[in-house]
């Protein structure tokens, strides 16, 4: 395959003030982004745009998985800090809509899910009128952890499918595709608007992308993002083959056609990409607000059950 980048994936250089200042927030806040830690071409426009997708848990993954430029190892940090710097710095950027993601911390017993919470309820209590939306991890399929990041309210919940079924285990290794269908079909048994997304130029077939789609409509998946694969280093999976922009949209109208509320289909496309769009278009904080209200509705009946 021809290795020189097409002209459609060539991503403008980043010169705006407000990147400048995005860049200052998350330097001075010692913040780890996904958008560095993973090389995201969109990162440009994405802090020009003000937003930035903030990274928990460490910058170091106990997962290799295939497709992410990412560092894997062993973990040497568990900042319980993390939850209010984060908090504080999502607030000097003057966000709306805020993505959360991190590594996957497998080391911990919760695989994390503890910070995760903690940090959902830190953004609330801090920016009550701003959107979380949180990538996480599958933790290892275990309900109880879950259900921890679940009960903080996140506004969207997404967690990413990567990539076909068959590739699943030569690309991710660590996870599993049913059980990343069964934790995106839990959160929306839960009442929450669910989102996950796919790669395309990893050695995926046409019949394999529709039978992907096709499972994630099943399970209730709201938002579908489609980008581009892009190899992080020569260690990494290499490129099948370049996708066109008319492939994205004809896998866009067919994502459209069978049922996802939104599909944001591209050779940049991303996960965060546009993800400020989506909160508005499903309104997430009046949803939040009745969840808040019938939890707390709950634990007075509970409270009230409980013995003297």
């Amino acid at each position: 395959m021809e290795n020189r980048k097409p002209e459609w994936l060539r991503a403008k250089l980043p010169t705006s003030a407000g990147y400048k200042e995005v860049r200052s927030i998350v330097d001075g806040h010692n913040l780890h982004t996904v958008c560095k830690s993973a090389q995201c071409p969109n990162m440009g426009e994405c802090w020009s745009r003000g937003t930035a997708t903030v990274m928990i848990l460490g910058n170091i993954c106990t997962r290799s998985c295939r497709f992410c430029a990412i560092q894997t190892g062993r973990p040497t940090e568990l900042d319980l800090g993390e939850p209010a710097r984060v908090a504080e710095s999502i607030a000097r950027m003057n966000l709306t809509h805020t993505v959360i993601t991190s590594v996957a911390r497998d080391d911990l017993k919760d695989g994390g899910a503890s910070v995760w919470a903690a940090t959902i309820r830190a953004v609330h209590n801090r920016i009550p009128e701003c959107a979380v939306e949180v990538l996480t991890a599958d933790f290892r399929g275990q309900q109880e952890y879950l259900d921890v990041v679940l009960d903080a309210c996140p506004d969207i919940f997404n967690h990413n499918l990567e990539t076909v079924k068959r590739l699943q285990r030569p690309i991710r290794k660590t996870a599993r595709y049913d059980r990343s269908l069964w934790v995106l079909e839990h959160a929306k048994s839960r009442g929450f608007i669910t989102k996950s997304g796919i790669m395309l130029g990893i050695g995926e077939k046409e019949h394999e992308i529709e039978e992907v789609l096709q499972d994630m409509q099943a399970v209730g998946v709201d938002i579908l993002t489609i980008g581009q694969y892009l190899q992080p280093t020569k260690e990494h999976e290499p490129i099948d083959r370049w996708v066109t922009p008319e492939e994205f949209q004809h896998w866009k109208d067919y994502a459209l056609k069978i049922g996802f509320g939104v599909c944001e289909s591209g050779p940049l496309v991303r996960s965060s990409y546009h993800a400020d769009e989506q909160s508005d278009r499903f309104d997430v904080r009046a949803r939040r607000k009745a969840m808040l209200a019938e939890q707390a509705k709950q634990n007075e009946a509970d409270a009230n059950l409980a013995p003297a």
